[in-house]
């Protein structure tokens, strides 16, 4: 049987395969097709299949990431969506919070939002903070709003009632309501999606589920109906944003929680190969055609947040906590206004590409600039499946960046990938040094296909000592769905200061939500022994406005101390200090339902017999305006012989991506085939 990952790229397409007869992990990548990812999937499968000479009807495993949700709200073209809310409330949606990002940037403005007032209905109901009904739903005025979404054709319906968290009856009416007034309209309800407290979040996160929820499902269908059309017969998985899986059902109900699904497979990807390299602590840079996207891993653990922008919209879920900026392969270089060089974050995308592709590009990109210095090979792209143009990469820097400027072709080139290397240097430090980790602890795992190509100028300028680039780098995302679990994750909110009884009530809130996981991972069809619930308290300091994760794992009615120690410890690590004496209140309860799935392993890697063998070619490399042009073997690397050092300049050469080593930096493989470079050896 074979199992295989998908990742849907702005870009590429990537698929990871691991064959379950003979252990193999084979690499394969398409262009993406933006206007539809699943025509992209569909050629994928079919191309990859024939070379590999395998049986569609022997996959017994698919799982994806998509950046379909996404891309919908980056574009605003999701369903025509209505709201339904407490009289009073509808404008929640569009004050949001007194926040403001960039304050001093006169050009940024607010996304507009996603239902217009016209369609922001209200009903005459009401909750109080402690739960308690102060008037029961007026049924009038929910058909009345009902009747008025209806007459201006809405797709979907979202419904949040202020304090639905605490008492979801009157929601629960409205749904049943509208599905019965409104027949095929989509709805998505806050007590469904994020039963906990703060309105405008709910509100938002209930809003970006119900906008994007209709055109989420007409992309499953088509996705579905390739992959059966190829004749594989399992059913297909989707990654979200905590790096768990979950099946195409769960995605139709709650597709906002896919809003960073394929990023997040690369990091569950990386934390797992890191472990078994020996390398817990890791900062990942994953940099593909149309963004760079870094998280933190400590301790074999990524890192999570409850909240995040997706495209200028809250969203309040629990995912990997992941840094996203405009700077990947295809970012476009430009000269501003004032004269100066910008890259970013425009990009070219997969259609037209960089002007390399030969597919109509016209603006020169970072990966046209890496072309121009040599650092990557105009004949090897996608294993040379790809026609590349070098001269036409060269004569639009030059007409575009280099004269203009003054510059001569390499310095203009040059100036282009240093520039995008400071984005993502300062992308870095904003998840690692700012919250207080000491980058020298870490290595930099470089993938996607145009991160070991930055790899080594980035780790210099943070400062990082080490780089970890794990075999066929630009498909990790792909492979990431092979190394991660079934996930789904609950949450409760409950105000109370730290007490024993207070304790006591978050643990059968635990248990509730542990029945209600139990329940979703038998429609999973998930063994018991294969499932594994973690428990974690959101608690804070009273007085305070924000909270810290509290793991919960393992406590029981008697380890109230042991809670408050937990905690101190967590505040310590956010916010830099404790205050052991200053009362801690609880907020919310979380739990997250795992169901174990099946594991590709990471297998070891015999390499060649020599590096002299490696070596595949020599090709001239610009490294900087100091050294200049360096004359640098080429090596393959499935040549490479495991556990012999080597120095730079070199450029190692794969199908999914291409690893540069500078001069005065070593590098070796290990034995799962990793590259791990030194950058002061």
């Amino acid at each position: 049987m074979y199992r295989i990952g998908v990742d849907v790229g702005g870009t590429f397409t990537d698929f990871t395969v691991h064959d379950e007869a003979d252990g193999r992990i084979l690499f394969f990548k398409v262009p993406s097709t933006p206007a539809d990812p699943s025509e992209a999937i569909e050629k994928g499968l079919v191309e990859m299949l024939a070379l590999f000479g395998m049986s569609a009807a022997n996959v017994g495993y698919l799982g994806h990431g998509t950046t379909v949700a996404t891309n919908i709200v980056i574009e605003r073209r999701g369903a025509r969506t209505g709201l339904l809310t407490t009289r009073g409330f509808r404008d929640v949606l569009e004050l949001g919070r007194q926040a403001r990002p960039s304050i001093y940037d006169y050009r940024i403005q607010k996304p507009p939002v996603l239902v217009p007032r016209d369609r922001r209905v209200e009903v005459s109901e009401r909750v109080g903070p402690d739960g308690a009904v102060l008037r029961d739903m007026d049924e009038a005025t929910l058909e009345a709003g009902i009747d008025q979404l209806a007459k201006a054709n809405v797709e979907s319906v979202a419904i949040c009632f202020l304090h639905s968290y605490l008492r979801p009856e009157h929601e629960a009416r409205a749904k049943v309501a509208v599905e019965r007034r409104m027949p095929g309209v989509y709805v998505s309800v806050s007590s469904e999606i994020l039963p906990e407290f703060r309105e405008f979040e709910r509100m938002s996160t209930t809003v970006v589920n119900a906008f994007v929820g209709p055109r989420m499902g007409a992309y499953l269908d088509r996705f579905r109906e390739r992959v059966r059309a190829i004749g594989i017969p399992a059913e297909p998985y989707t990654i979200h944003s905590n790096g768990g899986l979950m099946s195409v059902a769960t995605v139709r109900n709650c597709p906002v929680r896919t809003c960073v699904s394929g990023p997040a497979a690369g990091v569950v990807g990386a934390a797992e190969i890191g472990r078994l390299a020996e390398f817990p602590n890791l900062i990942t840079f994953d940099v593909g055609g149309t963004s760079t996207d870094v998280s933190l891993i400590h301790r074999s653990a990524p890192l999570y947040t409850s909240s995040r922008l997706v495209a200028g919209y809250p969203v309040k879920t629990p995912m990997i906590d992941i840094h996203v900026i405009g700077a990947g392969g295809g970012s476009i270089a430009r000269i501003d206004d004032a004269g100066a060089l910008k890259v970013g974050p425009q990009s070219a995308g997969a259609d037209p590409g960089p002007v390399a592709y030969g597919r109509g590009g016209t603006e020169p990109t970072i990966t046209d600039a890496n072309l121009v210095l040599g650092r990557l090979d105009a004949t090897t792209l996608l294993g040379g499946r790809m026609t590349i143009d070098l001269d036409a990469a060269r004569r639009v820097i030059l007409d575009r960046i280099a004269t203009p400027l003054g510059l001569s072709l390499e310095t203009a080139a040059l100036g282009i990938v240093q520039i995008a290397n400071a984005s993502m240097s300062r992308a870095i430090r904003s998840v690692s040094v700012e919250k207080g980790y000491d980058v020298s602890e870490f290595a930099l795992a470089a993938f996607g296909g145009a991160g070991p190509l930055h790899a080594a100028d980035v780790a210099v300028e943070c400062g990082i000592p080490r780089i970890l680039v794990p075999r066929e780098p630009g498909t990790l995302c792909a492979r990431g769905m092979l190394l991660t679990d079934l996930s789904a994750d609950f949450v409760r909110s409950h105000f109370a200061d730290a007490t024993p009884e207070s304790w006591r009530r978050m643990l059968s809130l635990f248990e509730e939500m542990i029945s209600e996981g139990s329940a979703w991972l038998d429609g999973e069809e998930v063994a018991p022994k294969d499932r594994v619930f973690k428990r974690v308290l959101d608690a804070r300091y009273r007085g305070q406005n924000f909270e810290v994760k509290v793991d919960c794992d393992s406590l029981g009615v008697d380890d109230l101390a042991l809670v408050a120690t937990r905690f101190h410890e967590a505040h310590t690590l956010e916010y830099g200090y404790a205050i052991p004496t200053r009362e801690i209140e609880f907020v919310s309860a979380r739990v997250q339902a795992i169901g174990k799935v099946e594991r590709a392993p990471q297998s070891l890697v015999s390499g060649g017999p020599s590096l002299a063998d490696a070596v595949i070619g020599h090709r001239k490399m610009f490294v900087d305006g100091k050294a200049g042009w360096c004359e640098s073997k080429v090596l393959g690397r499935e040549l490479l012989p495991v556990g012999q050092r080597f120095f730079g300049p070199v450029i190692i050469n794969e199908m999914s991506a291409t690893t540069l080593v500078f001069p005065g930096q070593a590098a070796t493989v290990d034995q799962f085939g990793n590259i791990i470079v030194e950058i002061n050896p």
